[in-house]
């Protein structure tokens, strides 16, 4: 049976590198993306949002924020802007920067401030709900509209 080769790099280091991978799903800008080995040739600009690999029945997330995804039939390689896998995710870290967007948001004195402070919210809720689930040892559960968060 086909499989991927997938790697994952930012600018400063290797996320994630593997063979044999069953299947990517990815943040397309314009939505969700499943890759599958065969995949016609594809480059497309990542959003922010959760990334996953599955091999053999196992599911690893991390979570992109923005970049760019190069497909061949047999091979994906992500260029992230910035990239963490889910056990790299400190939740107490991404709670405190929840709040602390949440407050920015509520004082905000200038619309500058309030498009920074929304992207900041969208980071921090995104590391909760990817570092969470790992926490608590589950598998991701599709929902709608998620690509573009």
């Amino acid at each position: 049976m086909a499989k991927l080769h997938v790697e994952i790099v930012t600018g400063e280091r290797v996320v994630f590198s593997e063979d044999d991978v069953d299947m990517v799903v990815a943040p397309g800008s314009d939505g969700t993306l499943g890759i599958l080995p065969h995949h016609a040739p594809l480059v497309t600009t990542l959003a922010t949002g959760e990334l996953r690999v599955v091999k053999g029945g196992a599911e690893e997330a991390m979570v992109v924020f923005g970049g760019f995804m190069e497909v061949t039939p047999d091979k994906v390689i992500v260029l992230a802007d910035t990239a963490e896998r889910a056990e790299e995710i400190d939740v107490a870290r991404a709670e405190a920067a929840r709040a602390l967007a949440e407050g920015s948001i509520a004082n905000r004195q200038e619309e500058a401030d309030l498009a920074s402070a929304t992207a900041a919210l969208r980071r921090a809720n995104l590391r909760l709900r990817v570092g969470q689930r790992r926490a608590r040892g589950g598998r991701h559960a599709p929902t709608m509209g998620e690509g573009g968060q």
